[in-house]
């Protein structure tokens, strides 16, 4: 099956008609995760922090866990002990790995290098279904081509075909100032690939700042999500079509342009409208909190106070049920 952005036309009206979220707490089939990011290699503390505040999963990126990469068991058991399970484990950071997905010359590297990191060290922990990934750099000049974005999808088909028979899905990750970030490129990028092996993480916030449509990338592509992150973006972001963010400089990534679901200036994401929509579909993954430091620095919170406050209006404002989808502490 084809999907493109002409699929959300057919969905569209379903969309705009949707009702208001229950007014009781409700058990949710899909469980809430956060990111480590922002705890650095201190993954310890990453997990205890979770257990404190209830969550059942915690997913990190590769520089979190560089002091476990030859040991991902040893981890796993860490995060037994603190009652948390990974939802996935980034690429990036490191030692001697690559992140180049649009030059040719380094693609057999990429592509051995994510395929090795899935099978040492996410596939021992016996239940992650998935593969969540960022794309890499953008070219030098900043700008795209087709081909680029064709020679990023040639490796993605080979890297989800081989860690399939693993039993993980790849996910990859539409991120602003990374080789996929705009309209065009997103749906280039899911033409090219098989979705027999390809699938996505959709970002509510930097599909926002891409300046892209979070309910119309879910519709026009809901068969091949495989992660949801919730964090929003400044409010009068709801609805541009034109990517935010600046094209170079430590903003360019979207750092300083994040915001939690609490913070005062929030609401560029619909979040009530995205998550009545991922319960009318059965969701049944992860939703991961994918908050860094610049949202720290944004708020003047700590990590542990921004997920605490975040969770309190998931509860809340989102209507689900504490008991069931966070772990009592």
């Amino acid at each position: 099956m084809t999907f493109n952005r002409r699929h959300f036309l057919v969905t569209s009206a379903a969309l705009a008609g949707a009702s208001a979220l229950p007014a009781a707490a409700k058990a949710l089939p899909f469980r809430y995760a956060y990111s480590a990011i922002s705890w650095e290699t201190n993954i310890e503390t990453a997990i205890a922090a979770g257990e404190k505040l209830g969550f059942f999963g915690i997913e990190p990126f590769r520089q979190n866990i560089v002091n476990y990469l030859d040991r991902p068991l040893a981890l796993k058991a860490l995060m037994d002990a603190h009652h948390i399970q990974m939802a996935s484990c980034s690429n990036g950071g490191g030692p001697d790995f690559s992140g180049n997905f649009f030059d040719p010359a380094q693609a057999d590297k990429t592509v051995a290098d994510h395929i090795n990191f899935v099978r040492s060290f996410i596939k021992p922990f016996g239940y992650v279904n998935h593969f969540k990934m960022n794309m890499g750099p953008r070219p030098a000049g900043y700008d795209t081509n087709d081909e680029q974005i064709k020679q990023c999808a040639a490796s993605l088909n080979r890297i989800g075909k081989e860690i399939l028979k693993d039993g993980i899905r790849l996910a990859p990750h539409p991120h602003v100032n990374s080789l996929v970030e705009n309209q065009h490129e997103v749906d280039l990028l899911m033409k090219e690939t098989d979705p027999a092996y390809v699938w996505m993480t959709a970002d509510m916030a930097h599909l926002t700042l891409g300046g892209l449509d979070p309910m119309e990338v879910l519709a026009t592509y809901w068969p091949r999500i495989a992660e949801i992150h919730y964090k929003d973006a400044p409010r009068n972001l709801r609805g541009s079509r034109v990517v935010a963010v600046p094209r170079s400089g430590p903003e360019a990534g979207g750092h300083g342009w994040f915001r939690a679901m609490t913070d005062s200036d929030a609401g560029g994401v619909d979040f009530p409208r995205v998550q009545k929509y991922l319960i009318d579909k059965k969701y049944s993954g992860w939703v991961t909190l994918d908050y860094d430091a610049s949202m720290m620095e944004h708020s003047s919170k700590s990590m542990e106070q921004l997920l605490a406050a975040d969770k309190d209006y998931i509860v809340n404002v989102l209507k689900v049920d504490p008991k069931a989808n966070f772990r009592t502490v």
